[in-house]
């Protein structure tokens, strides 16, 4: 075998092949860490946003969307009577009434955005416990409070959505009383008010649903059997889980799309890069050759060949890792029903040296047979 310092030593025999080696590679890898930590972000967030715990009684016919459904205000007290396992907190039991209603918003500087709210009472602390008011106050009649990723997911200066600041919701004005937090889940996008008035904004007579909270998520058959028993208020019982997993399942031809223009852009820099060593490979038929005649074998310099095309790519690979790391760690990402962060997680890092390491091997392979392919005394006469 020759030794590894040999195919050290050729990398630097063409610099400038060596920079596209490496930039080719690291630009490859940093796309299918990327579509990896995008994919994994979205799924984690849509899973981390529903509880085993909710139900989320809705209008039936309306499973695939709680903006279009319409629930009987009444479904709310008639479930939390009939229902058992509903938690209590104080005496209190964890049944909210909910409006979700997408709208624009219009901000101080008379810019429309499309946003999320979500009309709320108290209760619906005590159904998400994950959401934590962070500064401010639970928003009374008029007000709002935003979710703290809210800024993001609309794509506007935090500074514009601050306590006190002002929106104006279909004509009306509203003041934000405070910021929330639940993280990992998409409700750090929305924007909360009080019930009544999204519902006076809205002209809506009806709610969008009603959000329980269980002891034991085996509780959920009752649930499920008050919706069927009661034909007159025409609900369908859904676990919160089971919801958003639905909406992960909406959103899986997006991820798709990712990995194919990740998979597309790979082929790309496979081909590009099988151009490159073709030209470099094609003028080192003699060395190849020599080596051969000195007693190496055509094993071990294809050995050497992949060692030192697959040293060019894991440097790309570190390249990639380093940007992945500074640029991507943390990133938050908007999409149509919240946010999501992106996370350079061990998986992530193990797919890049993955695809880094396959790059230098599948992409060396065909040059570098080409290369030692012709007979040897052929071979000692090329120029």
């Amino acid at each position: 075998m020759l030794p590894l310092t040999y195919a050290i030593r050729n990398l630097f025999r063409d610099k400038s092949r060596l920079i596209q080696t490496i930039g080719g590679s690291a630009i490859v890898v940093l796309l299918v860490m990327a579509a990896l930590a995008l994919n994994q972000g979205m799924a984690r967030v849509l899973s981390a946003s529903g509880s085993a715990n909710n139900v989320i009684l809705l209008g039936a016919g309306s499973e695939e969307s709680v903006q279009r459904s319409e629930v009987p205000e009444q479904a709310a007290a008639i479930a939390a009577a009939e229902i058992p396992g509903v938690s209590e907190t104080m005496g209190a039991r964890a049944v909210s009434t909910e409006i979700h209603y997408m709208a624009p918003l219009v901000i101080s500087d008379d810019r429309e955005l499309q946003a999320l709210y979500r009309g709320v009472t108290p209760a619906a602390l005590l159904t998400h416990p994950e959401v934590r008011l962070i500064e401010g106050s639970f928003p009374r009649t008029n007000e709002v409070m935003i979710g703290r990723l809210a800024p993001r997911q609309l794509g506007v200066d935090p500074a514009l959505l601050e306590i006190g600041d002002r929106i104006r919701l279909e004509n009306q004005d509203l003041t934000i009383s405070g910021i929330f937090a639940a993280p990992g889940t998409v409700m750090e996008s929305e924007i909360w008010a009080p019930l009544n008035d999204l519902r006076t904004i809205a002209q809506r007579e009806n709610i969008s649903c009603v959000v329980l909270r269980m002891d034991d998520p085996d509780d959920f058959a009752e649930a499920d059997l008050f919706a069927k028993r009661r034909l007159d208020l025409e609900l369908s019982a859904l676990r919160e889980s089971d919801y958003y997993a639905r909406l992960a399942s909406f959103f899986a031809p997006l991820r798709a799309m990712t990995w194919i223009t990740a998979g597309l852009i790979a082929v790309g820099g496979i081909f590009g890069g099988l151009n490159t060593l073709y030209a470099a490979f094609s003028s080192r038929i003699r060395e190849m050759a020599t080596l051969q005649a000195i007693g190496f074998s055509r094993t071990s310099l294809l050995a050497s060949l992949i060692q030192e095309s697959t040293l060019a790519c894991l440097c790309g690979t570190f390249l990639a890792s380093l940007v992945a790391v500074l640029l991507l760690d943390g990133l938050v990402v908007p999409f149509s029903i919240g946010t999501f962060s992106l996370e350079i997680t061990p998986k992530v890092a193990f797919a890049g040296i993955i695809t880094g390491t396959l790059l230098g091997i599948i992409g060396t392979l065909p040059p570098a047979i080409r290369c030692l392919k012709p007979a040897l005394p052929v071979a000692l006469r090329s120029s």
